[in-house]
């Protein structure tokens, strides 16, 4: 080896040895490896946060779904916000229908009031997220059955003006996935949509049970009452399969399954309603309702949804959920997509209103008949005075039959008992004889029931519709007595309880059942003196229990029911007062007819000697 050449090799060395140490005085940030394999390793391994980061990464490299996109995006923001501590904040989004305030944990909802509803009682907006605790609020998601506990994680955020994200990687059931909540509104629209997306970080998908996810509505639905003043309110869940409607009226602390069909479910009260309309009603399992008591000894009443199991990295729901009235203007909208803003249609939404059934075309007309009068009169009160009135004079002939039919029955009743006792043992001859009767008689057995029958159904459907018609809400009669026809009214308040008394009749002195009683009482009175004939001793009794005994019965029963319901209640009373007065006249006179013509019969029966006497 040339003398040249140890040099160059001797220098380079020189060169290589002084650069590991000049090197890394000048330039602090870099560090050369010397060949050892563990320094390597070391000065590259990823911190333990981030590995669920490269394995989205790496999936969203296999599988380029919108999805995966989304949640790669999001994992890498999480990462580095994990490195600040995260604490519970509020969010606010306003329409011209609701305020809304969510939490950023689980993403829900703690807060849903209507910007178009007071609350009577509080003079504050009607709050439907009733009952909203640290362990159940309103669009919480659990992982799992309807028993689950909800993801109680604080979320990132994205908000614009009518939309919310929430967003959070999650380690549920033993697996790590990420999970999106997306809630979008719009104005004038008593229904928003909530998208939920799940992606997995393996291709098993979630099932626990059949089940991958709960969905629920608010814990209570408001506004807050108290069942026990309040007996003509109560809490039900609902479902509708396209064809039928199903109703469930929640008892004391239940928690039970609805395990049939439903492209709808949910809670509603009297006048509130909260459904859930999942966009593809296939993918549901089955519906929980609960009524258990959380917090404050107020039971809830709440629906869960479950959405079936799911195999695969990724799903996305789309649920519409309708937090509103329970009144035919705000519902029907979403019975046909070209009606509201979200093209939502096909549903039958609407026939989640309160009604009595079979009797639904009758209310109807009775709701329309009462609506065109207030369109004149502009006060609910004397449009309920003036329909009872009408229906009163409608009906008058229909009474007026049965009281007739009743006078030639008594008329009948000696050639009856006559017939009775001759065909004692023959029910067949009995029964010819007696048609036979009646038919020369012209009476009709029938003419005294079908009256009642058609009085009894439109008792009925009044009944439902005074009980449960929503523009009664805050609508007032007589200022200071009857300031809201849906409550009862009210001319004195004390604050403590009075035993025995309280328990029926709360804290409040009303006057309108105590009016009510007064003319139950009257009329029946007047009703028995129009009566002719001698009642058999049960039929004193049965009689007496009718006249004193119902009135009293129903001064409980009816002590806080709605003011619009009394008011009709009321009215019908005095104006059947009157037309029993004129229909015992009609009968006295009918009587004495009767009697003329029984004398005059009996003298062209008597012979010539006879009538000269």
């Amino acid at each position: 080896m040339d003398k040249n050449t140890i040099w160059a090799i001797l220098l380079s060395t020189i060169v290589i040895i002084a650069s590991y140490f000049v090197l890394p005085m000048v330039f602090p940030g870099l560090k050369l490896g010397l060949g050892n394999q563990q320094s390597q390793t070391e000065s590259v391994a990823e911190p333990a946060e981030l590995s669920l980061e490269n394995e989205n990464k790496t999936a969203a490299t296999e599988k380029k779904s919108e999805n995966q996109e989304l949640v790669e995006a999001e994992v890498e923001n999480n990462s580095e916000e994990k490195k600040e501590s995260l604490k519970e904040e509020k969010f606010t989004i306003v329409t011209n229908k609701a305020e809304v305030v969510f939490t950023n944990k689980g993403g829900d909802i703690i807060s849903y009031k209507l910007l178009d509803h007071k609350d009577m009682d509080t003079d504050d907006y009607v709050q439907l997220a009733d009952n909203v605790n640290s362990l159940n609020r309103a669009g919480a998601i659990a992982i799992g059955k309807a028993d689950a506990k909800i993801i109680d994680d604080i979320f990132n955020v994205e908000k614009t003006d009518k939309s919310i994200t929430f967003t959070k990687p999650i380690t549920a059931k033993g697996k790590k996935l990420v999970l999106r909540k997306v809630y979008t509104f719009k104005d004038d629209e008593n229904v928003f949509k909530l998208d939920v997306l799940i992606h997995t970080a393996d291709e098993t998908g979630l099932n626990s049970d059949g089940v991958a996810y709960t969905i629920r509505t608010s814990p209570q639905i408001g506004p807050h009452y108290d069942p026990k003043q309040n007996r003509y309110e109560n809490r039900q869940f609902i479902a509708h399969n396209g064809n039928k409607y199903k109703k469930v009226v929640l008892g004391n602390n239940q928690f039970k399954e609805y395990d049939k069909d439903f492209i709808w479910a949910g809670i509603a009260g009297k006048y509130f309603v909260e459904l859930v309309i999942p966009s593809a009603p296939e993918t549901i399992k089955d519906a929980y309702y609960s009524s258990k008591i959380e917090v404050n000894n107020y039971a809830n009443a709440q629906a869960f949804i479950e959405r079936n199991s799911f195999s695969g990295s990724d799903i996305s729901d789309t649920y519409y959920m309708y937090y509103g009235p329970r009144n035919d203007k705000d519902l029907k909208r979403y019975n046909v997509a070209e009606n509201n803003g979200w093209n939502l249609g096909g549903k039958r939404v609407s026939d989640a209103l309160q009604t009595s059934g079979w009797l639904n075309w009758l209310e109807k007309i009775l709701k329309m008949i009462l609506e065109l009068l207030n369109k004149v009169i502009h006060n609910w009160g004397v449009s309920i005075i003036v329909m009872t009135i009408l229906l009163k004079v409608i009906m008058f002939p229909i009474s007026k039959k049965q009281s007739m039919g009743t006078l030639k029955m008594q008329d009948l009743q000696p050639k009856l008992q006559a017939i009775q006792a001759k065909y004692k043992g023959d029910q067949q001859k009995l029964q010819m004889e007696t048609s036979k009767l009646y038919k020369e008689a012209g009476y009709n057995p029938a003419s005294g029931c079908l009256p009642m029958l058609f009085q009894f159904l439109v008792l009925f459907a009044m009944y439902n519709l005074f009980n449960n018609y929503f523009e009664f809400r805050g609508a007032m009669f007589i200022p200071k007595w009857i300031p809201d026809l849906s409550t009862g009214d009210n001319v004195l308040t004390w604050e403590k309880e009075i035993p025995l008394i309280s328990g029926f009749t709360g804290n409040h002195l009303r006057l309108l059942p105590i009016i009510y009683t007064a003319t139950q009482l009257l009329s029946g009175k007047i009703t028995q003196y129009g009566q002719a004939g001698n009642p058999s001793a049960q039929s004193k009794t049965t009689m007496k229990f009718m006249m004193y005994g119902m009135p009293i019965m129903f001064f409980f029963m009816f002590y806080n029911a709605p003011a619009g319901l009394l008011l009709y209640w009321l009215t019908s009373n005095i104006l059947q007062i009157f037309q029993q007065l004129l229909i015992n006249k009609m009968m006295a006179a009918k009587k004495a007819e009767n009697a003329d013509n029984k004398v005059v019969r009996n003298q062209k029966t008597l012979p010539p000697k006879a009538k000269r006497k």
